[in-house]
């Protein structure tokens, strides 16, 4: 019968309980929590919790008594330099254990085991990776289809190619027959502009043909004229 037995022998032996134990309060003194099963959660607490009553006494028989569970001189320093110094005006209650939930695979209850006052940040579960599906191999059909749509498009590539062509090719057509008339209506005008000046050329010349003409008809009238007079003086003498 175990009557007032409350230890828990967590499914081990007392070495390899104690050993356990030891672990999880090494962890929490270095750490300030732990995350761990919610059985060796509760199993832990009541040995940090001693652990720090032992700190509050800071005397050497304490210190001995602290190691004997620890094992470590640094970690015992710590305890008793820095986190039991901070619980001075508590009278109990020194930690504190949330609850996570249920793990996947065994269903195990999982927790977190912290400090009070030493609250860092919360460790969250980290999730599982997702599979990355396996694409299924290629069907024949889908090559198929993936060629057509590839000859289609080649083939339209050319014919948009062959259209800017045509494009291009009619205007530059359109640019040179706009070139050449522009060329021919300039010739036109130099030639017109030629014939224009020749023109009144001739027509100045003819001018001064006339009037050439006209002042020599004047002058045998008024010669004529006088010869006449002429004649008429002798008669009268």
């Amino acid at each position: 019968m175990r009557h007032r037995k409350k230890t828990k022998k967590l499914g081990r032996t007392k070495a390899h309980r104690k050993a356990l134990l030891s672990n999880l309060v090494n962890g929490i003194i270095q750490h300030q929590q732990i995350k761990t099963t919610l059985v060796k959660a509760k199993a832990a607490r009541s040995a940090i919790e001693k652990l720090i009553t032992v700190g509050k006494k800071n005397t050497i028989a304490a210190r001995r008594q602290a190691f004997k569970l620890l094992q470590n001189h640094q970690l015992v320093k710590k305890l008793f330099d820095e986190i039991a110094p901070t619980f001075a005006d508590r009278n109990g209650g020194y930690s504190r254990i949330i609850k996570l939930g249920r793990r996947k695979g065994d269903g195990a209850e999982l927790a977190i085991l912290q400090l009070v006052g030493f609250e860092p940040m919360v460790v969250e579960e980290k999730k599982p990776a997702e599979k990355k599906k396996k694409k299924a191999a290629p069907s024949k059909k889908d090559s198929e289809n993936k060629a057509k749509k590839e000859v289609q498009k080649t083939e339209s590539k050319e014919r948009d190619q062959e259209s800017k062509a045509k494009v291009n090719k009619k205007e530059e057509i359109k640019a040179n027959t706009e070139r050449k008339t522009r060329s021919e209506g300039e010739i036109g005008e130099e030639i017109n502009l030629e014939k224009s000046e020749a023109e009144s050329k001739t027509t100045l010349d003819s001018q001064k043909k006339g009037k050439s003409k006209t002042i020599k008809e004047d002058q045998g009238v008024q010669n004529k004229e006088k010869g006449k007079n002429n004649t008429k003086n002798t008669t009268s003498e």
